[in-house]
């Protein structure tokens, strides 16, 4: 058995913008707008923008709450 380093989970975390417009049923271009006006967490590697899936999660249970609440 392949003892688990963590590595693979840290990769299939990361996220490009087509990954999360398929995740979120949204266009890349939603997402890209969402990401430069802050409104979704983004992670900016020079040029490369990625999202971890853990925030991208903890962003969309904020964000029902915050409806709930509404």
């Amino acid at each position: 058995m392949e003892k688990d380093n963590g590595f693979n989970r840290s990769i299939t975390s990361i996220m490009t913008v087509h990954d999360v417009a398929d995740y979120l049923r949204l266009s890349e271009a939603t997402i890209y707008q969402m990401a430069r006006t802050g409104r979704i967490p983004v992670l900016h590697m020079g040029r490369i923008w990625r999202f971890k899936k853990e925030n991208i999660d903890d962003w969309l249970d904020k964000s029902a709450e915050s409806a709930k609440n509404s």
